[in-house]
């Protein structure tokens, strides 16, 4: 299976504006994302998709872009126009912000694809401040590793140690993470694009939502993997610490 890393790339962000070439470290945010997903052995190719020439621009110094419209309302529609026009089959969309990205955890989602339409990734939720923010997406698993369901909430709901401290109820329940990678099958990821959104994803605002609701399976592989995403300028002090460290 010829499988692509596709990194959607923008310029316009209403808490971090031009993020992508963000210099870390004597490089652009975006590099560093693409040298990581480099050593996954999994993928064919790693590309850069982004509808501003800037970021192009300086991604052509050291992979593969392509350019897209830019009036995608996600990266998963930026991703499937890449995929409608080239030799694959299937991508691993890899977030253009988490420039720390394990390549193994690339390698275990991009596997996942191997017995599954999609694929994504969980980690065990272990801060406690990560309990009840909902930035912070918790996904819930069945005994065949299949995702039933993702949400900003705490998912489940512990009835008999609501009461306890978070934790105490951390300690309770293996409670699972969700970490911003998928994997998808080419047709399947067209397809998913073509629905409409659903419910549950205008609900919790996640696109993932879309393709459980649309019945399609979404394979969770379980890591033990931190990320660390640049979402506003005071991020970047904590990459720094971590790429010192």
């Amino acid at each position: 299976m010829r499988i692509l890393g596709i990194i959607p790339a923008r310029y316009a962000s209403t808490r971090f504006p031009g993020k992508p070439l963000h210099p870390i470290a004597g490089k652009p945010l975006v590099q560093h994302v693409v040298e990581r997903c480099r050593l996954a052995r999994s993928l064919a190719d790693v590309i850069v998709a982004t509808d501003d020439e800037r970021i192009a621009t300086v991604a052509r110094g050291f992979c593969r872009v392509e350019m897209t419209s830019p009036d995608h309302p996600s990266g998963t529609d930026r991703i499937a126009e890449v995929m409608r026009r080239v030799e694959a089959d299937a991508a691993v969309n890899i977030q253009g912000d988490e420039p720390l990205m394990d390549p193994a955890v690339v390698d275990a989602v991009a596997g996942a694809l191997a017995g599954a339409e999609m694929s994504t990734a969980a980690t065990p939720l272990r801060d406690p401040a990560d309990y009840d923010n909902p930035n912070v997406v918790k996904v819930v698993v069945s005994r065949a590793g299949r995702a039933l369901y993702f949400s900003r909430r705490t998912i489940p709901y512990l009835r008999d140690a609501a009461s306890r401290s978070v934790t105490e109820q951390l300690a309770a329940f293996p409670f699972l993470k969700h970490l911003g990678i998928y994997g998808y099958r080419r047709d399947t990821l067209l397809r998913l694009v073509g629905f409409p959104v659903s419910a549950l994803e205008q609900a919790e605002r996640l696109e993932q939502l879309r393709a459980l609701e649309n019945g399609i399976c979404i394979a969770v592989v379980r890591v033990d993997h931190e990320s660390v995403g640049v979402d506003v300028p005071a991020d970047v002090e904590r990459v720094l610490a971590r790429l010192a460290g």
